[in-house]
């Protein structure tokens, strides 16, 4: 019996399902983060171990050899780290894409369409004819606009130049620089902080907007503008479906589903639905 993987690994989890060839999904299994630009080898670690677990859970523990695998992991945009994985896995056979190609076939199945994945980092993705373009992607150091860690990050910049005088002040930005024990404490906090530690501070972020905080508000607005020049830019003239993906799709979909309009989608499915399609398809 041919077996069929599909992995969707982010900067906040991995998971994995396995499949047979009728459509059938016979195990899940979950692990770690896996970003195999910026952690390798704990990516491919948590690859192994959350492929290990849907099999397990399928009750075919001794089958990783059978398995024909798409992976669609944050990273693979890197060519270098997309080969290194390939070789490094024990898998028949193995594709390791962007988590965006399979997160834009699990939204959209073979339509076209425009997809924005916002989570800890983001990326944006055409399908056209079945073809993907992808924008953005590029770490929140240099890129992932509207992403959760780029998101945590301006609003500790817009913080200090509020501490400044440089910007108006607010509850929320007044609270991030004191709950740091100042400038300098948020600074040394900053210097050493990750993705997933800018991303946490989302959750206030969100809630402080809806309760009329300005601050929170400008960082919300200026979110709003990266993804929406990036949809315009997929999309141009045409009339595509958009669907918003990832732990902060929900949030941006509503604010900006008057200028979506009726383009505005459900996803049809994820990107954990993609993979195991596209590992279908290899066969």
């Amino acid at each position: 019996m041919v077996l069929y993987l599909g992995v969707d690994g982010g900067g906040s989890g991995c998971r994995a399902v396995v499949g047979d060839a009728e459509g059938r999904v016979l195990g899940r299994g979950e692990a770690g983060p896996a970003n195999i630009w910026t952690a390798f080898e704990p990516a491919r670690a948590n690859v192994l171990a959350a492929s290990a677990a849907a099999l397990t859970d399928a009750g075919l523990s001794d089958r990783a050899g059978d398995l024909h695998a798409v992976l669609g992991v944050a990273g693979a945009n890197m060519p270098a780290a997309a080969m290194r994985l390939q070789q490094e896995l024990p898998f028949a056979r193995i594709r390791v894409e962007s988590d965006v190609v399979t997160a834009v076939r699990g939204a959209l199945g073979a339509a076209d369409g425009v997809v924005a994945v916002l989570g800890t980092g983001s990326v944006f993705a055409s399908q056209r004819a079945g073809r993907v373009q992808v924008i953005g992607g590029w770490g929140f150091q240099l890129g992932d606009h509207a992403g959760g860690a780029w998101l945590g990050r301006r609003l500790c910049e817009l913080a200090l130049l509020a501490q400044d005088g440089l910007v108006a002040s607010s509850p929320l930005l007044a609270a991030v620089v004191d709950e740091a024990g100042g400038p300098a404490g948020l600074v040394a906090w900053g210097t050493g902080a990750g993705a997933v530690d800018f991303a946490a501070q989302v959750p206030r972020l969100v809630e402080a907007a809806g309760m009329g905080d300005a601050g929170a508000e400008a960082v919300l607005a200026e979110a709003d503008g990266a993804i929406i020049a990036a949809l315009d830019r997929l999309g141009g003239a045409d009339a595509l479906a958009i669907c918003f993906l990832g732990g902060l799709g929900p949030v941006f979909a509503a604010r900006l589903a008057e200028r979506c309009g009726p383009a505005l989608r459900a996803p049809l499915g994820t990107g954990l639905d993609g993979g195991l399609a596209r590992a279908r398809e290899m066969a």
